[in-house]
């Protein structure tokens, strides 16, 4: 019979497993399927809480460093948020031609605004996270995330349902480019309404002329499921936007390719040079980067 202090050093619901490493404080077991998953060791717990929409760890991991958690899944970690937000955030970016204002859904611990703040050419960014609670701790625990986002006078915070926000603007063309940075489509979760066509069709009202969305578009490898969710992903934004367009890296903390997609009402991303997506890098004062280039 286990007793509680060995269960108390093995992932909760999976049995079985190795003690946790010494110097480690416990297991974070992310499963994508009753029968497939992923631990983490967790050095040191920062803040573990519950909001009014999902549960909210900030910890450090012995391989990826500080790691956010959302409802158990990786979000943000220290070792590779860099590729999935510049990967995220630059390509639709320097297809626009002159970006001046951006609007971000979710992104709450504010690595997405970060790189989107690097172009000179930003005026304003909204930033909408229905989850104050996840832009408070990670202002808190994680600072070296927004890396003074946050404080900058063109970012504004709307604390608020994204869906909502964009739907009170229909029909405005107020934005160049409109990211969004939410949580996984989860029936039920936080931000299932932010991947459907009806939503999709409502940021292209809030467009300025030749302006572009751009969504994460979820794990592409790890199970059958996740691969759907993309491909159905890039076909609701196909059936919204005259030209779409599909990329993915593999993000190491995420131990999967992952997929972004990109929805424009002009400028095809795939027609921009490689010469001039460096010279719209510099001419705007980006700076280097550590993935995109």
């Amino acid at each position: 019979m286990t007793n509680r202090a060995e269960g108390e050093r093995r992932p909760a619901g999976v049995p079985g497993l190795a003690e946790v490493p010494e110097g480690m404080e416990r297991w974070i077991a992310e499963m994508h399927t009753p029968y497939t998953g992923h631990l983490y060791a967790v050095k040191k717990t920062f803040f573990k809480g519950r909001s009014l929409f999902q549960d909210i760890e900030v910890v450090e991991l012995a391989h990826f460093g500080k790691t956010l958690f959302l409802d158990g899944k990786v979000q943000s970690s220290e070792d590779s948020e860099w590729i999935y937000h510049e990967l995220l955030v630059h390509p639709a970016m320097v297809t626009h031609e002159r970006p001046e204002r951006v609007l971000i859904i979710g992104g709450g611990e504010g690595a997405t605004a970060r790189e989107v703040l690097k172009h000179s050419t930003v005026r304003a960014v909204d930033m909408v996270d229905i989850d104050v609670m996840v832009y408070e701790v990670c202002k808190r625990y994680m600072p070296e995330f927004n890396a003074g986002a946050f404080g900058d006078p063109r970012f504004s915070l709307v604390v608020g349902d994204g869906r909502a926000f964009v739907e009170a603007l229909s029909g405005r063309g107020i934005y160049d480019v409109v990211i969004v940075d939410a949580t996984d489509p989860l029936e039920g979760g936080p931000a299932y309404l932010l991947y459907t066509k009806e939503f999709y069709r409502v940021i292209k009202e809030v467009l300025r002329p030749g302006g572009l969305m751009v969504t994460q578009a979820e794990d592409v490898c790890t199970t059958e499921e996740m691969s759907l969710a993309t491909v159905s992903i890039y076909r609701t934004v196909r059936a919204v936007f005259p030209i779409t367009r599909y990329y993915a890296r593999w993000v190491p903390s995420f131990d999967s390719e992952w997929a972004f997609v990109i929805g424009s009402t002009g400028p095809d991303p795939a027609l921009v040079e490689a010469s001039e997506v460096a010279k719209r890098l510099e001419e705007r004062g980006v700076g280097e980067l550590k993935y995109y280039t």
